[in-house]
C-alpha cells in the first residue's frame, strides 16, 4: 500500500493540479498563500522536495515549532549538563542532544571532557544497558513529543518488572496542541493554513486539533510524510482558503484516526501528567510538558537529581526561536549559513535533523 504514496506519478498529478490552484489562490489574496509546517520532518521532506521553486510568487512555506531537540529551552539544556557531570551517572540520549550547545558546554564537550553520555536508539535499550550495569544511574533524557512519550513511559514498567533501581527518566517532553494556541493566538503572525503533523495525530487523534479552525479560523490538514501526501495536503488546504472555509481535514487516514490511539493515550496518561514548561523562542507555556506522576517519582530524574543551572543565555545572534515562531526564515538569521553551518553549529536549529535551519542550508 505505502508504494501507492511513494509513486512519483501520483505527486505529478496533484502537482499538475496544485500549482494552477496556487495561482488562483494567489490571485483571490492579492498576496501568496502562507502554510505553515508544523513539523519538523515535513520541513525536511520539503526542502528536498522543490515544492518551494516550484511555487515561488503563488506560496510561501513556513517553518513551525515541530522539532522536539530545538524547542528545548536553554535552560533544560543546561540542567541536562550539568547533570552530565555528576559522577556515576550515565546520560542516555537520542544522537541530537549531543551536539545542542548550552550556554557554556554541550553533551559533546562533556564528554570528551569523560562525562557517561550514551546515544540510545530507544528507551528499552537504555534499560537494559542499566540493567547490565547497575552501578551506574542511567538517566533517560526524555525529549520529544507525543509520538514518543508512550515507549519512554514503558521503559518505566519495564525498570519496574525488572527491579532496577538505577534507571530515571528526566522529563523535557512537549505537547503540540498548548504550543500551538500560544502560537496562533500571536497577533503578529500571518498564516492561510498549517499542515499537522500525521505522527504526532496518530497518538492524538484529529479531533484534538478542531480548536484551530474553532478558535483561530485557521484551515488545517493533518499530511503524512511522502510527497504523495504533502503536495496533497497543500492541495486541499489551499482549496479550503480559497473557499473561505477553515477546518481540520485527516489527510492522512491510512494511520490517523478521530479518537486517535486511545491504548497509547491511555499509557501516557498512567505515568504522566501535564506541567507547565518553558520553550525556546516562547517561553512558559502553560499545561504544555509532561512530568510523571508522583506515584513514579522514584523514576524523576529531576527529584533523584536536582541540578540548578546558573543564568542560562541563548546563543549571542541566534534566532532560532523566532524561527520556531514562524517570524522569520533561517535566511533570516544573521548567523546563517555564516557563523552557523552544521559542522559548526551555533543553535539547535542547525543541529537537529529536524531542524528548520538545517534544512534550508542543505536546499
Amino acid at each position: 500500500m505505502l508504494n501507492n504514496f511513494q509513486d512519483p506519478g501520483m505527486s505529478r498529478q496533484i502537482l499538475q493540479k496544485l500549482i494552477p490552484l496556487a495561482e488562483k489562490v494567489a490571485r483571490h489574496l492579492g498576496r501568496p498563500a502562507v502554510l505553515m509546517e508544523v513539523c519538523g520532518t515535513h520541513t525536511m521532506a520539503i526542502s528536498r522536495s522543490g515544492l518551494k521553486n516550484m511555487l515561488a510568487g503563488y506560496l510561501e512555506l513556513k517553518s513551525g515549532p515541530g522539532c522536539p531537540v530545538c524547542v528545548t529551552d536553554q535552560k533544560d539544556i543546561d540542567k541536562i549538563i550539568i547533570l552530565a557531570r555528576q559522577p556515576d551517572v550515565v546520560v542516555a540520549t537520542f544522537g541530537d542532544m549531543v551536539r545542542v550547545p548550552g550556554t557554556n558546554s554541550s553533551l559533546e564537550r562533556e564528554r570528551a571532557n569523560n562525562a557517561q553520555v550514551g546515544i540510545f536508539y530507544s528507551p528499552a535499550e537504555a534499560v537494559t544497558f542499566a540493567a547490565r550495569h547497575p552501578q551506574k544511574e542511567v538517566v533517560f533524557l526524555g525529549v520529544g513529543f507525543e509520538t514518543t512519550i508512550p515507549a519512554i513511559a514503558l521503559s518505566v514498567t519495564a525498570a519496574k518488572n525488572q527491579g532496577l533501581e538505577n534507571y530515571s527518566i528526566f522529563s523535557v517532553h512537549k505537547l503540540v496542541p498548548p504550543v500551538m494556541k500560544v502560537l496562533l493566538g500571536d497577533p503578529e503572525l500571518r498564516i492561510d493554513g498549517l499542515i499537522l503533523p500525521g505522527h504526532v495525530c496518530t497518538i492524538t487523534g484529529r479531533k484534538t486539533f478542531d480548536f484551530i479552525a474553532a478558535e483561530f479560523n485557521i484551515a488545517a490538514v493533518i499530511a503524512g510524510f511522502e510527497l504523495v501526501d504533502i503536495v496533497e495536503a497543500i492541495y486541499l488546504l489551499l482549496k479550503q482558503v480559497l473557499n473561505g472555509r477553515a477546518e481540520t481535514v485527516n489527510g492522512y487516514t491510512r494511520l490517523v484516526q478521530e479518537e486517535g490511539n486511545i491504548k497509547a493515550k491511555n499509557i501516557m496518561s498512567e505515568y504522566f501528567e501535564p506541567v507547565d514548561a518553558l520553550w525556546r523562542g516562547f517561553g512558559m507555556v502553560p499545561q504544555s510538558g509532561l512530568g510523571l506522576r508522583k506515584v513514579y517519582s522514584f523514576y524523576d530524574a529531576a527529584i533523584r537529581f536536582p541540578v540548578e543551572a546558573p543564568e542560562s543565555l541563548p546563543p549571542k545572534g541566534c534566532a532560532c526561536g523566532d524561527v520556531l515562531k514562524g517570524k522569520i526564515t533561517p535566511q533570516g538569521c544573521p548567523l546563517f549559513a555564516k557563523v552557523c553551518t552544521p559542522l559548526q553549529p551555533v543553535g539547535p536549529c542547525m543541529v537537529s535533523s529536524e531542524g528548520a535551519c538545517a534544512a534550508y542550508y542543505y536546499e
